[in-house]
This record gives C-alpha cells, sequence and structure tokens, in this order.
C-alpha cells in the first residue's frame, strides 16, 4: 500500500498498434491531471496498467506475458486493451490481476485504479499541458480520429473488440492537432480502424473549428489539418471513391503525399472471401489516376498470403498485382487463425510452409521493387525530418517514411542537428529500404 501523504504511481505497459498507443496516452493524460506519479520501474510503482493487445495470436502472447511478468515484479496489475475484450482469457491465464477492462474504456480504468490506488487529494489541472501525455517523441504525435469499424473483413476480430464505427467530434480533433501544434509537434499522423470512413456514422456532420464550420468528413479534416503548417499523414485509409478528393490535397502540398491503403489482396475470388472490395483492374487504374494528379505520391500497402483456399494461380496474380502497381512500400504477413474470426470456418486452409514459401517470394519481389524506387532518388535533393541525433549523424525520414514501418535516411553530416529539425539533404546512396544522403546548402525553410 502507498505509504500515508506519499503521491500514489502507477507504471505502465503499452503494447499493440498506435491507435492502442492513443489510448494509453489518454489513460496517462488522466492518470497525471488527477495527482498520479507515472512510474519508469516495476519496483517503484504502487500498481501497474498493462494496456494489450489481441489481433493474432502472437499478439495475444506478448500480452499475457507482460501480465505475468508485471505480476510477478509487482503484484498489482489492471489489464485493458484489446485483449480484455476477448471473454476470460485474461483472467485464465492470470487470475490474481485486479480487474480487466476492453480497448478504449479509459474511464473503466480509472474506476479501477481509483478502487485499488486511490487518487491524492487536491489534484490540479494544470499538471497536464494541453496536448496531454504522449508515448510518442515529441516531434511527432498520433491523432485518432474514430473508433471502431463498420466493415465485417473475415480475417478480423477488431469490430468484436472495439465495436461499430463511432466518430470524433471534427471540432475537437482540430483542437487537438493544434494543441500538438502548439506544442511544438512537427508531424500529425492520423489514423483509426478506417480513416476514409471517418463522418459516415454521423452522416458527416457539419462542426465548428476556429468559429468557421467544418464538416466531420476526411477530405474536410485533411484540408483543415494541412492549414496548420506541419506534416500531415494518413493512414489506414479504406478504397472508398472519397480517396480520390485527398490527393489533390497531395499535389498541392496541404498533406503528405502518402497515402497508407490495405488491399490484402488482388484475386477477386480471395477478395470476395475476405469481404473486401474486388476489383484490381479498378484499383490499377485509380493508382494510375493518382499518380497523374500528384506524381511524387508514395504508396504503402499491406497484404495476407496463403488466406484460406488461395491458389498458387491466385497468388501469382497477386505478384502479378504488385509487378504493375509498382507500390512504394509493402508489409505482408500469412494468414493466422485469429480465434473469432470468420475466416476459420472456410475450407482447404493452405499449410504453414506453402504459406511461408509464398511470404519469401512476395517479399523478395517487392524488394527488387523497392530497391529500383528508392535508386531513382539518388543525387536528388528533399526535405527530412530528423528523428534522431548522435556522434555518427543524423537519422531521418522523408515524406515517403512513417516512423517505425517504413525507411530511414542516414545523414552522415548530420551531428550537428537536433531532433525535430526539418533539413534538407542530397541522396548519395540507397538500399532496399533505406537512403543515405548529406546535409544540403539549399535552406530547409518551413515544412
Amino acid at each position: 500500500m502507498t505509504p500515508q501523504n506519499s503521491v500514489p504511481k502507477v507504471g505502465f505497459v503499452s503494447l499493440g498498434c498506435p491507435k492502442a498507443t492513443v489510448d494509453s496516452e489518454h489513460i496517462l493524460t488522466r492518470l497525471r491531471a488527477e495527482g498520479y506519479l507515472i512510474s519508469g520501474s516495476y519496483s517503484d510503482a504502487d500498481l501497474v496498467v498493462v494496456n494489450t493487445c489481441g489481433f493474432i495470436d502472437s499478439a495475444v502472447e506478448e500480452s499475457l506475458e507482460a501480465i505475468g511478468e508485471a505480476l510477478a515484479e509487482n503484484g498489482r496489475v489492471i489489464v485493458t486493451g484489446c485483449l480484455g475484450a476477448k471473454g476470460d482469457v485474461v483472467r485464465q491465464a492470470h487470475p490474481k490481476v485486479l480487474a480487466v477492462t476492453g480497448p478504449h474504456a479509459t474511464d473503466e480504468v480509472m474506476e479501477a485504479l481509483h478502487a485499488h490506488l486511490p487518487k491524492p487529494h487536491d489534484p490540479y489541472s494544470d499538471l497536464v499541458p494541453p496536448q496531454g501525455i504522449r508515448l510518442t517523441p515529441k516531434h511527432y504525435a498520433y491523432v485518432k480520429i474514430s473508433e471502431g469499424c463498420n466493415h465485417r473483413c473475415t480475417f478480423c476480430i477488431i469490430p468484436g473488440l472495439r465495436g461499430d464505427l463511432v466518430s470524433r467530434p471534427v471540432g475537437e480533433v482540430m483542437e487537438e492537432a493544434q494543441n500538438l501544434v502548439n506544442a511544438g509537434v512537427k508531424e500529425l499522423l492520423v489514423i483509426s480502424q478506417d480513416t476514409s470512413a471517418y463522418g459516415v456514422d454521423v452522416k458527416y456532420r457539419t462542426g465548428f473549428w476556429n468559429g468557421r464550420p467544418l464538416k466531420t468528413r476526411m477530405a474536410e479534416l485533411a484540408r483543415a489539418m494541412g492549414e496548420l503548417g506541419v506534416w500531415v499523414r494518413l493512414h489506414y485509409v479504406y478504397p472508398y471513391p472519397n480517396v480520390d478528393e485527398v490527393i489533390p490535397l497531395m499535389a498541392e502540398g496541404k498533406i503528405l503525399p502518402y497515402l497508407d491503403i490495405p488491399f490484402q489482396h488482388a484475386n477477386e475470388r480471395i477478395l470476395k472471401l475476405m469481404k473486401r472490395p474486388a476489383s484490381s483492374e479498378n484499383v490499377l487504374q485509380r493508382i494510375r489516376q493518382w499518380r497523374g494528379i500528384c506524381p511524387d505520391i508514395t504508396l504503402r500497402s499491406t497484404f495476407i498470403v496463403g488466406f484460406p483456399g488461395e491458389t498458387e494461380k491466385e497468388f501469382q496474380e497477386l505478384l502479378g498485382f504488385l509487378e504493375q502497381a509498382q507500390l512504394d512500400r509493402v508489409g505482408a504477413f500469412t494468414y493466422s487463425p485469429v480465434e473469432g474470426a470468420v475466416a476459420n470456418e472456410l475450407p482447404d486452409h493452405v499449410p504453414p510452409e506453402v504459406q511461408e514459401e509464398r511470404l519469401e517470394r512476395l517479399m523478395r519481389l517487392q524488394e527488387e521493387i523497392s530497391a529500383e524506387h528508392l535508386a531513382l532518388k539518388l543525387g536528388k535533393t528533399m526535405q527530412v525530418l530528423v528523428d534522431n541525433v548522435d556522434e555518427e549523424g543524423a537519422v531521418a525520414r522523408s515524406t515517403a517514411d512513417a516512423p517505425e514501418i517504413d525507411g530511414l535516411v542516414y545523414i552522415s553530416n548530420g551531428d550537428n542537428l537536433s531532433v525535430g529539425d526539418f533539413v534538407n539533404v542530397r541522396i548519395t546512396d540507397s538500399d532496399i529500404h533505406d537512403l543515405w544522403a548529406e546535409l544540403s546548402d539549399l535552406p530547409s525553410g518551413e515544412c
């Protein structure tokens, strides 16, 4: 128990995707607003909160291990996040946890905390900055614009964990974005389960920001964020027709020429089994149109290899799509039978060894495409955002690189730079994923 008159300390473990990171930031902000201190170690904490992931089996295992470690090192643990929404999985593995909640459950987590670690007396609101508590570096931040998803992709259990789409009020989103920029954030990463569906649930209701009307809609939100003078990057964009509306904003320099759009496959039959849009020809046509409007656009996508029933011919069609689409960034993973996913009941599951062999072939092809694209940048000058600096130089990202998932730009003579700097560099070398550069004499200017 916390000694009398001492300030209670809470340890925090955050696992999972950027959406879970935002949930963690909300909880941490409430903790600090109520006067709790955040401990950097198990031993110094009065209680530990573990925000879990439960999307695939490996994530479940990682979450259960993290809970077990917190129990062993501290003994008093509250569990939240997606794994908490999967029935009694947590309680069965770790019956000694104090409480279990699902995702985006800040109020429930705080209720459990109040029950097991009473909040300090006389908390002061000035303990928390306007931008809240963040787990990301000071120069970039995730902005979650909605919760849940209306789709029912057969490989996904997110709607069961996080519910249907619930869009945040557009004025609230813009206020958060403005506070982040005022606090020094140089890049806003817009995230949700389905960014292009933003506002569908409220029929694109008109809100207000800075005294002016603003629709709860992706294109209007992107344009408004583009006025804040920082990088704005769109993630998890489902390929609706309205995606076409943000491409001109990229061409105009309002937001970054970067689109993270999960296509998942290219074969029409497999896409229908996934309950995904099922026309690779239309996708290729739209990609050509996007590049015609914004030649510098970077396209990132993800694909599932070895989906139940996938034949060698259908996999070859996926490889052919990649060759034609020439995507800049690709992530891929083999199909994993997640508990509760409808696709588990489909016939003709692909043997694991065949899945792995196909994944290797796909990634080998994509590495060739990526290497060719990056080699075209040799000798060019581009603006980058500095992420890290040491005696060997600086590590930065270009407009084509989202943090933690894309490539890096290594600046050999950048040891005098500072994290968060925008600088111009000249590209001197490249490989499969990354670029090497030296500082350019051109002024960096604003982003």
